[in-house]
């Protein structure tokens, strides 16, 4: 029997998790890291949310034990959880100001990414703005202001 928030393997699903990247150079253990960073920051993480065990988001994304323990311990190290003994780790009650930030950081090494591609192919600011603009766009996002 699957129970909510599982998938057929009894693993949590981690619908709040974004894809993980094996091509990008941001090591497998941060992208796990800024994944939690978004999910608190955007709300989908509340504070005393209860986060996967290394083992279980192991076999979530597939990873070898050390990778996620190593992802577990930044995201602690970060500020965005805590251990509770007895319990797991938890998001920290101070966890979205910090996550904002790491999410915001993340954001900015992306567009910078982006920017420097535009670059190398001669693409001027109006294009790259209309670019953004379009992508905005196919992604479902209304303008909002």
């Amino acid at each position: 029997m699957i129970t909510d928030g599982q998938t057929p393997t009894g693993a949590p699903a981690l619908s709040w998790m974004p894809p993980l990247d094996p091509t990008s150079p941001a090591p497998i253990y941060e992208q796990i890291l800024e994944g939690v960073a978004l999910a608190v920051a955007a709300g989908q993480l509340a504070p005393g949310a209860l986060l996967p065990s290394v083992r279980s988001l192991a076999t979530a994304l597939r990873l070898n034990p050390n990778t996620t323990a190593r992802a577990l311990r930044a995201v602690e190290r970060a500020g965005l959880a805590r251990a509770v003994r007895g319990v797991g780790m938890v998001v920290a009650d101070d966890g979205r100001s910090k996550a904002a930030e790491l999410a915001r950081r993340a954001l900015e090494r992306e567009l910078a990414s982006a920017v420097r591609v535009a670059r190398q192919l001669g693409m001027e600011r109006p294009a790259l703005v209309a670019a953004l603009e379009r992508v905005w766009q196919e992604n479902g996002h209304a303008d909002r202001g």
